[in-house]
């Protein structure tokens, strides 16, 4: 059962969910149409990724040279950028005429009447070559309507990434495919290791995309789910603290110090920096740690999400670019995203920037060029299999209410996964109990719940 029908007339509430409605936009050049020149021009607002600033720098030279038409970029941080495209595409502004969403938004702003269908343009562009796109990321991005909203800039899925030399250096073996529980006793045997290193880094770190994402595969696997397929919120079942209680000892005991203010970038530093031995987190991470420079670079192995009950626990993630339903320049729009998601795009980086800075995860055919293969085999295959193996629609050991594998596809998951994870990072900080944190927590998702029963 998929619960993503009625979100058309509950557009205002989610205008509120997905970002915050603060000021009125500030006036900008125009939303495409005539550039300064008069030839034709996007508007395209985009998140800070390296990814895309590699992409801000080529446009010029290699797409506007060749088409003619002017790329303007807005360019910010992910949660204003977030904020910025709420706003502009709730109202349909058209400000902008591209932007970057995640698999999480598009199907929700699909159904609310907000994106245009690139099926027609995909139909037409038979050289974009749909086909090749992995078959996750155009699930993801296609809405309960059966029509596609989004192609994928880049895609991950996560991991566990460990240090092999440390892990031969103490005589241990890391399983092919390990459970969260041999993954605690290796944390344990490594902690130490070294001078300074821990056995684990996990996010810590409050945000909905920030520590619900590791713990939320982790609550999958161990049997847990935010809610039932009846809408019935279940933070405060057997399986749900289980978890959750794992991953905070886990971290707690093992983990990297300061974990309650650790994300992303603060464990991919601690990694980088031969802080800790092994890391559960985003496939995205292995480019950085396998980069030219890296001081770990061939020294890190990469196995599959960690699993108890489930065959697979990877998340599934993708930077997508989306066409806003009032823009006017819809064609020049799929001209820009079938060159930006195209495969001589990928070419086009590895040959002029480096090929472990491709925007890799969506295109089966990359994993086919000896050029990536060779600068990414550490983990390329790894990482292809973890997004192959994602399961958003049925993620778990139960039937779900709506799809999503680190997430709760529903506009509230914002607002609630936020607040739900500042009482975990609480507990990772050893400010209350795992048990008080999931209280407070489950009665915000029976609030959420509530508003769903009989959908």
């Amino acid at each position: 059962m998929r619960t993503r029908s009625r979100r058309a007339s509950r557009t205002l509430f989610a205008m509120a969910a997905i970002g915050t409605l603060i000021t009125p936009l500030a006036a900008c050049a125009g939303a495409g149409g005539s550039g300064p020149s008069g030839g034709r021009s996007l508007n395209v607002l985009m998140v800070n990724n390296p990814q895309m600033l590699d992409l801000q720098k080529l446009t010029a030279a290699h797409f506007t040279e060749a088409t003619g038409i002017k790329v303007n970029f807005t360019v910010l941080p992910e949660n204003d950028v977030r904020d910025k495209i709420s706003q502009d595409f709730a109202h349909q502004a058209g400000q902008y005429d591209v932007a970057t969403l995640s698999n999480y938004e598009i199907p929700i702003y699909a159904e609310n009447g907000w994106l245009h269908s690139l099926d027609p343009y995909v139909k037409s562009d038979t050289a974009f070559d749909q086909a090749d796109i992995l078959t996750p990321m155009t699930q993801a991005l296609t809405a309960e309507d059966g029509k596609l909203y989004g192609e994928p800039f880049y895609g991950e899925s996560s991991f566990l990434m460990y240090r092999k030399d440390i892990f031969e250096k103490e005589g241990l073996t890391m399983p092919g495919k390990p459970t969260w529980k041999q993954v605690a006793d290796l944390a344990a045997k490594v902690d130490g290791a070294e001078s300074g290193m821990r056995g684990i880094c996990l996010r810590g770190l409050p945000g909905w995309g920030e520590v619900l994402a590791p713990l939320t595969t982790a609550v999958n696997t161990f049997g847990g789910t935010w809610f039932d397929k009846d809408w019935t919120a279940r933070l405060d079942s057997k399986e749900f603290k289980e978890a959750t209680r794992f991953y905070v000892d886990l971290v707690r005991r093992h983990g990297q110090s300061g974990a309650a203010q650790s994300g992303y970038a603060e464990c991919l530093n601690h990694m980088t920096q031969g802080k800790t031995a092994m890391w559960y987190d985003a496939t995205a991470g292995a480019g950085s740690l396998e980069a030219g420079g890296s001081p770990v670079k061939g020294r890190i192995g990469y196995v599959p999400a960690p699993v108890e009950k489930t065959e697979s626990s990877g998340w599934l993630y993708t930077w997508a670019w989306g066409v806003q339903k009032s823009s006017q320049n819809a064609d020049d729009a799929w001209k820009f995203i079938s060159w930006a998601s195209g495969k001589g795009y990928e070419r086009l980086v590895g040959t002029t920037i480096g090929w472990a800075n491709v925007p890799a995860g969506k295109r089966a055919s990359t994993y086919d060029i000896p050029e990536y293969r060779k600068e990414a085999a550490a983990f390329a295959d790894v990482t292809r299999d973890a997004i192959a193996g994602a399961r958003p629609e049925d993620p778990g050991v139960q039937p779900r209410p709506a799809p999503g594998i680190q997430f709760v596809g529903i506009p509230e998951f914002t607002d609630l996964g936020t607040k739900v994870s500042q009482e975990i990072s609480s507990a990772i900080a050893g400010r209350q109990s795992v048990d008080s944190a999931l209280a407070k927590s489950q009665k915000l998702a029976e609030a959420v719940g509530k508003k769903y029963e009989g959908s």
